[in-house]
């Protein structure tokens, strides 16, 4: 099943810097004065940009499939329930012992979190302590951190039990109890996330812990525990179990397999062994974390009275830096901006109601009604619609526009959706066909066209999920995107030159991974708002993983390269070398003319039909300055200079 984009390479919003108040201008309001406000173009009017703030909300509540996302909306919140017991204190000759492993892992989640959705609720609470502190008063279980969005001070309050010396400071704070009841740990979680009074949309309990039985010798207990797992189950809490490494293997048979639950679309399967390093720790709890958010839920049309319900889910999303958080220079706080708009001529504040939009057409201002304008842009219910079936062959890499989206089936909505989702794939990846559809999000959104290719679902060698199964969904272009490009006449290689080139592509060749390489410029200045925001002494500096292994890459290729120059370039050539600029011809008067790829009579003609629009902005200045016109800076201005020209001649 897919997931959303976890990790350093995937952030979003805003983060480290909130928690640095900076300093910006005092102004907390800002307001513009206009009559009528003119419609931006159409790629900003399909964005959402003409419409005010207040009326983009309304629309978005009115809409069929808010009712239905409701049960999906909300904040995710995560208890970190840590046993803190002598065992997990314990090492085997290595540097880490459990808790220390445990510590850095939720760390480095408080981090993340900061960074990619501080919106987030994250708590921590220990089990098996000698101190109490929870609101129910149970025995051995301390509260460390109450469901809160994650901050610089939680942070630094973890760093303290990390290593030898917080290993010290627990002990001396907290102690260690054997005396415990699992069952009460999972009760106080299950106040805890009662405690909140905002919605929550993702309720989830991650155990960490390295004792495989911890009621053994206590019957009353293990029941207890079972019960309340049970009922965490019934209220929608998962519950997950990050097993550590124990001395003689971590046997989930003999306790957690009754009590650990999954997500209705998630499956157990073979449990994965326990986690011994670091890397594999956070790597388990990362794939645990991240809610399953879907980008839209919508209906599959397969015919006039046959639908599935899916999910589309982006598996790509483009990090950037985020924007700054302007404050009030008095007093830290974030300024509001609001927008006001006033009459030009008498300066009166204008209601919605006083203004219109307008879109300028052929040197004319065209007025519309906010119903008109409305009605513009709704172009058809939100849903997948199949047109056919093609071969996949035919499916070229130049129809890629942009990137693509999974579609995964929803059953909670409409029931029997999996059962036909997955018959419907697998006649695809047999017949080795995809699916044509015509693709809507949103009813203000224009359709594309896409092709849904079947993917098949991918295990490794513990039978772990690699690769979900379902369809891609390859945007496809319009007519109207593709462009003819020249295409100049190279010299052509001999064959010994493209054999030598053979070569050194082997020679360099390796297994690229997408995840392998972070952004070393986004790494940067998160590492420098987190130094800021922990006080750190010392600022840790990102590897650019993107620069060339250049010694590396020498000592692979060898003598090929010289080889290959002596193939390809001339005795006496100098790559450090200047190059020397062609003289230009002494006759100045002469002056080329553009080259204009299409003739004018077939501009005459595109004319009298109207699709003088089809053709790109390069093509019509070129026909512009063959015919001594103006040329303008926008296309329609193009448009209109050669359309007056034909007319009169």
């Amino acid at each position: 099943m897919p997931r959303d984009g976890w990790g350093p390479a995937h952030f979003r919003s805003r983060h480290w810097s909130e928690l640095l108040r900076g300093r910006s201008d005092p102004s907390a309001e800002r307001e513009r004065s206009c009559v009528v406000r003119a419609m931006a173009g159409w790629g900003s009017f399909y964005r959402g940009e003409g419409l005010e703030e207040e009326e983009e909300q309304q629309e978005e509540e009115e809409r069929p499939e808010a009712v239905a996302e409701q049960r999906f909306s909300g904040r995710d919140s995560i208890i970190f329930l840590v046993d803190a017991s002598k065992a997990m204190f314990e090492s085997d000759g290595e540097a880490e012992t459990p808790f220390d492993m445990t510590i850095q892992c939720i760390r480095n989640v408080y981090t993340s979190k900061i960074i990619s959705s501080d919106r987030d609720l994250l708590s921590v609470v220990f089990y098996g302590t000698e101190n109490n502190k929870n609101s129910v008063d149970f025995k051995h279980i301390y509260v460390l951190q109450e469901l809160d969005n994650p901050g610089a001070k939680r942070v630094l309050e973890l760093d303290q039990y990390r290593g030898e010396e917080g290993r010290t400071l627990f002990r001396e704070s907290f102690g260690h109890s054997a005396d415990y009841s699992l069952g009460d740990a999972l009760w106080t979680c299950s106040n805890l996330f009662s405690d909140v009074h905002v919605r929550l949309s993702h309720k989830r309990i991650m155990l960490f812990t390295n004792e495989d039985d911890p009621h053994a010798n206590d019957s009353a207990k293990a029941k207890l525990a079972r019960t309340r797992a049970g009922d965490l189950r019934d209220t929608g809490i998962i519950l997950d179990l990050m097993h550590l490494k124990k001395p003689g293997g971590f046997d989930i048979s003999l306790f957690y397999r009754d009590i650990i639950n999954v997500a209705e679309d998630e499956d157990l399967g073979i449990q994965p062994r326990e986690s011994e390093k670091l890397e594999h720790l956070m790597k388990t709890v990362r794939a645990k974390e991240t809610k399953k958010r879907a980008l839209v839920r919508l209906n599959l049309h397969l015919g006039k009275d046959v639908a599935l319900s899916v999910g589309v889910y982006n598996l790509i999303q483009k990090a950037y830096k985020p924007h700054p958080v302007k404050l009030y220079r008095e007093t830290n706080e974030p300024v509001k901006t609001k927008t006001r708009m006033f009459s030009g001529k008498t300066g009166s504040l204008l209601l919605p109601s006083d203004t219109k939009r307008a879109q300028t057409y052929g040197k004319r201002q065209i007025v519309l009604e906010k119903e008109e304008t409305e009605e513009l842009k709704q172009f058809d219910s939100p849903g997948l619609v199949l047109i056919g079936f093609k071969p996949l062959s035919m499916l070229k890499q130049h129809h890629h526009v942009r990137p693509s989206q999974f579609i995964y089936p929803e059953e909670s909505l409409v029931r029997g959706s999996a059962t036909l989702f997955n018959a419907l794939l697998m006649k695809c990846l047999g017949r080795e066909v995809m699916m044509l559809c015509r693709y809507t999000p949103r009813r203000n959104v224009p359709p594309r066209f896409v092709a849904l290719v079947p993917q098949e679902e991918e295990l490794d060698e513990q039978k772990v999920q690699i690769a979900p199964p379902g369809f891609h969904m390859i945007f496809l272009p319009y007519a109207d995107d593709k462009r003819n490009v020249d295409v100049t006449d190279n010299v052509p290689a001999s064959q010994e030159q493209v054999d030598k080139m053979k070569e050194i592509i082997q020679k360099l060749r390796f297994k690229y991974r997408a995840d392998s390489f972070e952004n070393p410029v986004l790494q940067q200045h998160f590492r420098n708002l987190e130094a800021l925001a922990l006080d750190k002494k010392k600022l840790e500096q990102a590897e650019d993983l993107t620069m060339p292994k250049s010694e590396q890459m020498s000592h692979r290729l060898g003598n090929l390269v010289d080889e290959f120059k002596q193939l390809v370039y001339p005795p006496d050539y100098n790559p450090d070398a200047k190059a020397v600029k062609r003289k230009q011809a002494s006759d100045g008067q002469t002056e080329k003319r553009p080259k204009v790829e299409v003739s004018e009579d077939e501009l005459r003609s595109h004319v009298q039909k109207g699709t003088l629009g089809k053709l790109t902005v390069p093509i019509l200045k070129d026909a512009c300055k063959f015919l001594g016109l103006r040329c303008g800076s926008k296309k329609q201005e193009l448009v209109d200079s050669l359309t007056e020209y034909f007319n009169e001649h």
